[in-house]
């Protein structure tokens, strides 16, 4: 009888946070890396939000906050999806949990049973498998076709069973920058009125990281019949650089909600109260800093693609959301590295320009998309234009 859950070992560590430990690792030891594997803003928090939280703590605001959030932050959030996405809700129908990833884990825990289904899209951020794997789900994985990587309505129907109860829909996406238009979700709206049984997960975490003509929208909104069958999370660490903060939330049917808070009540109790309020001063204030945000984020998007789009051997887009780039390297697979090793697959390609660079990506099979591997640019200029300059450089050396 072994020690650990037959759950636990049906699961794997997250791809990117062991890439980015191995890059801390490496750097420890005094080599010069350059890590691009954690989706992490490089800005500071705003300083209102972080006045907010010492605010709260002087207030002595550091109590057991309730399990679904403080009052305040629900009602936030509330005027948030009003004013920012026309939805209404009530605060009964929001839960603000420990980050958008708590959100996601509470919704699987509270509904999926063994051998139920969810859809996922591929290219797809690498904890949603493993969490619907972890309890007992199956994973089915819905393709989509490079550059834009947007399902569609025609592969939708084509994973849809009886045993559907989710799908879950990232937009903008992480890995790919993906974003869905309006249209394109009343595409994939058509097809789930005509599936009672599914119920829609939108992860809308870089809701705010959008450009060029892009417009972002979420089903909910475009289509409201589906409202109470959709699960809209969200968050303030992408938008607001707070990551640490780890404040998320969900808005959704109010039995999940409270099912969902039942599940947390069990696992966490409530999330950070100081956190909360710097979180209510994020929802409720200026969004300046944001916008200033996404226009840094552009012009690196600009600059780190036309870098690697000039790498021979690689592919690579300008995507329309998020912060991340999604290169593809097949055409450098079968080829030798500097030291001599083979590159057969996306992992060795990554392993070898580290190595070679001090570069630190993430394989593209980590998030179901082999021959790929993602970056962000969300760090300081200077060094997204060396780590680019590198992986180029790098390229350009293999036999």
């Amino acid at each position: 009888m072994t020690f650990y859950s037959n759950a636990v070992q049906r699961i794997q560590p997250s791809a990117t946070m062991l890439v980015a430990q191995r890059a801390r690792d490496l750097k420890i030891q005094g080599r010069d890396i350059i890590s691009l594997s954690t989706g992490e803003p490089d800005f500071a928090t705003p300083a209102h939000i972080q006045e907010a939280a010492r605010k709260a703590a002087a207030e002595g605001k550091t109590k057991y906050p309730p399990v679904n959030g403080v009052n305040e932050l629900r009602e936030a959030v509330v005027r948030k999806f009003k004013a920012e996405n026309g939805i209404d809700y009530d605060p009964a129908q929001v839960i603000v949990c420990n980050g958008a990833k708590q959100a996601i884990s509470n919704a699987l825990i509270a509904t999926v049973n063994a051998g139920d289904e969810v859809i996922i899209p591929v290219p797809y951020w690498v904890s949603y498998p493993e969490l619907v794997t972890l309890l007992g789900g199956v994973p089915v994985y819905a393709q989509t076709s490079a550059p834009g990587f947007k399902l569609s309505a025609a592969e939708l129907e084509a994973r849809i069973t009886p045993r559907t109860k989710w799908l879950v829909l990232n937009s903008p996406c992480n890995p790919t920058g993906a974003t869905y238009s309006a249209a394109e979700l009343r595409q994939l709206a058509q097809v789930l009125l005509r599936h009672p049984q599914v119920h829609v997960m939108t992860d809308d975490i870089y809701e705010h990281l959008v450009y060029d003509d892009n417009v972002f929208a979420t089903l909910a909104q475009v289509e409201p019949s589906l409202k109470d069958r959709t699960l809209t999370i969200n968050g303030v660490s992408k938008a607001y650089a707070m990551t640490g903060w780890r404040i998320g939330y969900a808005a959704g049917e109010s039995g999940l909600i409270k099912t969902m808070a039942k599940v947390q009540s069990q696992l966490t109790s409530g999330a950070c109260s100081v956190a909360q309020w710097a979180a209510v001063a994020a929802l409720t204030g200026p969004l300046e800093q944001v916008r200033q945000f996404q226009a840094v984020y552009a012009q690196r998007r600009a600059l780190a693609s036309d870098i690697l789009a000039n790498a021979p051997g690689l592919e690579c887009s300008r995507p329309e959301g998020a912060f991340y780039l999604f290169p593809n390297c097949e055409a450098l697979l079968g080829r030798n590295a500097p030291d001599g090793k083979p590159l057969d697959t996306d992992v060795d390609f990554c392993a070898a320009l580290l190595d070679a660079t001090g570069v630190a990506a993430v394989p593209g099979t980590a998030f179901g998309r082999p021959g790929n591997f993602r970056i962000t640019y969300a760090i300081e200029t200077a060094a997204l234009k060396e780590a680019c300059e590198r992986t180029k450089r790098f390229c350009e050396t293999l036999e």
